[in-house]
């Protein structure tokens, strides 16, 4: 069994290897593509096996828990894997297109599968230890492809990025030497009962806030966001976009885990400090929205205020929150990863990422608009795509627990989404060019399919999703039930159901 975890977990390695030693003739980046591809397979295999026998175990060299190395995937992960394959297949593909002979001669997709397998690596974990090694992986392959290219700004952005997410790292690790020396132990599974069981409660909270300030600052949530605003615009739009869709949710995935399955006995004060960041982080986040002049930074600081609405259903700490949570992560990954590849496009037609330098896209290519408004409309939560119902399940568990605050808040930051997205149409599409330029869609010439498929494909993942939502919706109820009652995880991780 433990194979439908290491086949996932092992391709985006190979594939590196692979893509690296070919890097010269230009075969890299198809090994890439059908790496990719091989992924997703893959994972749709790793999915089937978690919804047909519940948690899906491996122990490493048949090592038992909690003394080996642990891999598990329940519904969750599985989910979280599925989507980092579906997202790293459609940047790899458009990185066909962008990506020129030098910038993959140096290995750019080489990296790129080694952040993939970080990513995946991170999701399939047992292990707190092994999560901080993973989240190494992260960062060492996440500024490789930040710094290539060597631009000034890039250089900027990758000092910012790598500085406050070394302090995050740092953080983390000390958290896990406290937490070890106080429970003997790192495995999370073992934990839970360890945490439980410890008779230094007051060291547990203290080591939560560890904890919660180190996976909060991957996570970019309120004060911590700054490093991502100042790094996320400054790369190619394949690395932007990957970025965007899944370096955030990391950190998100990680809160969710630690403070549903480790520290889980003092919901009352972790929880309560939650809600306040999470309507901060949105409300930040959009403000800084609305300042921006450059589409790919607009979009960069809604990242953060997306964060702020999956940080509102861990507070809420409900079984209605918590599927919302989880609903609005699978909508959130998709739709971001689709804008900036949308912002990508838009960038090379217009010349500029600047919006005063931009313009007039829609009445020289009006199906583009289209597929823009397609994720700008999800985003903002126009139904019936998927945006709407994650929010309207956000919004329900919020009421149900007179939350009136909170609820306010997100309503009026997913009124200012809109109004976010609507500056970027009429700067970027509807007004005319500034140099009276029409771009055109056959401006991209042989590229157009590579570039265009990609946004396509996620778009009507996104249409199907909002159409008929209610299978996800009935995962995310899974999910959550999984979240909040862990012991099914538990058993399964530790052998105590066999």
């Amino acid at each position: 069994m433990s194979w439908y975890l290491t086949l996932p977990l092992m391709t985006p390695f190979v594939v590196s290897v692979l893509a690296f030693l070919a890097r010269r003739n230009g075969a890299g980046r198809w090994i890439a593509v059908a790496g990719s591809l091989v992924g997703v397979a893959l994972s749709l295999l790793l999915m089937a096996q978690i919804l047909r026998d519940g948690v899906v175990v491996g122990q490493m060299a048949d090592w038992p828990a909690p003394y080996g190395i642990t891999l598990a995937a329940d519904l969750l992960s599985g989910i979280m894997v599925l989507l980092t394959a579906i997202a790293g297949l459609a940047v790899t593909l458009y990185a066909t297109a962008e990506i020129d002979a030098e910038l993959e001669g140096l290995g750019f997709f080489a990296v790129l599968q080694l952040l993939l397998g970080g990513v995946t690596g991170a999701f399939l974990t047992g292990d707190l230890f092994n999560l901080y090694v993973w989240f190494e992986v992260l960062l060492i392959s996440s500024f490789g492809l930040l710094v290539m290219g060597g631009t000034r700004e890039q250089i900027d952005g990758a000092v910012k990025y790598v500085t406050l997410n070394l302090v995050s790292t740092i953080v983390f690790l000390c958290g896990l030497g406290l937490l070890y020396g106080a429970t003997g132990t790192l495995n999370m599974a073992d934990l839970r009962g360890a945490v439980d069981a410890s008779d230094q409660q007051g060291l547990i909270t203290v080591l939560a806030m560890f904890f919660l300030l180190a996976f909060g600052m991957k996570a970019a949530m309120f004060p911590l966001f700054f490093w991502l605003p100042a790094s996320y615009h400054t790369p190619t739009s394949t690395v932007s976009a990957i970025f965007a869709g899944l370096l955030s949710k990391v950190g998100v995935y990680s809160l969710l885990r630690a403070f549903t399955l480790i520290f889980d006995n003092d919901v009352g004060y972790t929880h309560t400090l939650l809600l306040w960041i999470a309507a901060l982080t949105m409300i930040a986040g959009i403000l800084g929205a609305l300042a921006q002049t450059d589409m790919r930074r607009v979009l960069s600081y809604q990242i953060i205020s997306s964060i702020g609405f999956l940080l509102m259903g861990l507070a809420l700490f409900t079984p209605l929150a918590i599927a919302g949570a989880v609903f609005y992560l699978v909508h959130n990954i998709i739709v971001k990863v689709n804008l900036f590849l949308v912002a990508g496009v838009a960038e090379r037609l217009t010349g500029s990422s600047q919006m005063a330098r931009m313009g007039g896209l829609y009445k020289s290519a009006p199906l583009f608009g289209v597929l823009f408004l397609v994720p700008a409309f999800a985003l903002a939560g126009f139904p019936p795509l998927p945006g709407f119902w994650a929010k309207v399940l956000l919004v329900s568990a919020a009421l149900e627990v007179e939350a009136w605050l909170l609820v306010a808040i997100a309503l009026a930051v997913s009124l200012l989404t809109i109004w976010s997205l609507m500056i970027v149409w009429i700067r970027v599409f509807w007004t005319p060019h500034p140099d009276g330029i029409e771009p055109k869609l056959s401006d991209l010439g042989e590229d157009r399919l590579p570039l265009l498929l990609p946004i396509a494909g996620l778009g009507i993942l996104a249409i199907g999703i909002g159409l008929f939502p209610q299978g996800l919706v009935l995962l995310s109820q899974g999910v959550a039930d999984q979240l909040l009652n862990p012991q099914a995880y538990v058993d399964a991780v530790l052998g105590t159901n066999q």
